[in-house]
């Protein structure tokens, strides 16, 4: 696991750089968009959350935040600085989270699956803070928010779960894994 040293290593900086490309790339791939925001990807919070489960939770913030902020970037959605921190540098920083999990048993799928549960939290306070005017009248911000944005995050980490249980496709990424961190 990595430690807060700060040990960036050029081999380090290329595969987040890799890992944060993949998750553009892939935040492209929209299988399903929302009405008001929010989008169901083809992976894009694995890459994301997989910068912390190739190095740990120090790289896996850093990476996730620069993702963040990457995105807010490129497809901006802002009503507010609050709500852009909560919505972009909070909701994908917090997805680094996975690196707590780099090193334990079922990692891989146990990593991604708290670091969605991250970025959901952050999302649904968004949802509550900043969009409760979107809520139906008969329906608590709360709960409309939770279902609105669980509606599109849970669909993509159902999805990603399938794919990470493929044998063949833990396997890979258990040698990618072995490959980013050969030498260090």
């Amino acid at each position: 696991m990595s430690n807060f040293k700060g040990n960036f290593t050029v081999k380090r900086l290329v595969f987040t750089a890799m890992c944060i490309a993949l998750a553009f790339i892939t935040d492209q791939i929209k299988l399903f968009h929302m009405p008001m925001g929010g989008s169901v990807k083809l992976f894009q919070m694995f890459f994301t959350a997989f910068i912390g489960l190739l190095f740990g939770p120090a790289t896996g913030f850093a990476g996730a935040t620069a993702y963040g902020i990457l995105d807010l970037l490129i497809d901006p959605y802002v009503i507010s600085i609050p709500q852009l921190i909560c919505d972009y540098i909070l909701a994908y920083g917090s997805m680094g989270v996975s690196g707590f999990f780099a090193d334990k048993k079922h990692g891989l799928i146990t990593g991604y699956l708290a670091a969605v549960v991250c970025r959901f939290i952050f999302v649904v306070l968004s949802g509550v803070v900043f969009f409760a005017d979107y809520a139906p009248e008969e329906m608590n911000p709360f709960v409309y928010s939770v279902l609105y944005n669980g509606a599109y995050i849970g669909a993509e980490a159902v999805l990603t779960v399938i794919v990470l249980l493929i044998p063949a496709v833990s396997a890979a990424l258990t040698k990618v894994k072995q490959m980013a961190n050969e030498g260090s």
